[in-house]
């Protein structure tokens, strides 16, 4: 099989269409022009071709992780989950198929781990200061951190640079009272919402006590 012709694409900056005669395309990037010195006239075997398509595929992978990446911060498992998701069907009805397998996707998430620009212990510790900076507790920092299928391992040293609980309670019940005395209904549908809010009694009670509401039993 011949290439009939090459040229730089004009709608993906960096892509390049290599035609093939039977009339197919093989979208590639410069990388494999340049270490297949790919050139219109050239003869392509069914190996050439095979390894052609095979380090294509890796490329777009690879540039679909960076372009994933680039967007916000995401955990390992994230980004593998995005790269092997099935995509909706097209218009003409047909399943179409993920853009890797799983082992693709994992070796993309290995060469970007490598390179430092996936870090699930870093990206933990960034969950768990926003969400405690949004004045949310532990517990929903966990959450957040099990959703986002970052690894436990990771959690003990995140929680360790998050705000102390203390300042996110202290915070919303001097928004919630504004210096006013609560009764024991309004201190109990406070000590609520700061429970949805990822504090544990503990945590809630100290902060009570704090502003003035002297509890020891749970509300």
């Amino acid at each position: 099989m011949t290439i009939v012709k090459l040229e730089p694409s004009k709608r993906v900056d960096e892509r390049w269409l290599c035609w093939l005669e039977d009339g197919s395309i093989i979208r590639v990037t410069e990388n494999e022009v340049v270490a297949f010195a790919l050139y219109a006239g050239m003869e392509v075997s069914d190996e050439l071709y095979d390894r052609l398509t095979e380090e294509a595929g890796r490329s777009a992978v690879r540039a679909k992780a960076v372009d994933y990446i680039s967007h916000r911060p995401m955990s390992r498992k994230e980004l593998t989950d995005k790269l092997t998701a099935r995509p909706p069907k097209g218009k003409d009805g047909r399943q179409r198929e993920p853009l890797a397998t799983p082992e693709l996707a994992g070796e993309t998430a290995d060469w970007l781990e490598d390179l430092g620009y996936l870090n699930d212990g870093e990206y933990a510790k960034t969950v768990a200061r926003h969400y405690s900076a949004k004045g949310y507790g532990d517990r929903k920092v966990k959450d957040e951190m099990f959703r986002r299928g970052i690894p436990r391992r990771f959690w003990e040293a995140a929680l360790a640079e998050a705000q102390p609980a203390e300042s996110g309670v202290d915070a919303f019940l001097q928004k919630r009272f504004k210096g006013q005395a609560p009764d024991r209904k309004e201190l109990k549908r406070a000590a609520d919402a700061l429970a949805r809010r990822g504090y544990n009694w503990s945590e809630i009670r100290e902060g009570l006590n704090r502003y003035g509401a002297e509890i020891e039993e749970e509300l």
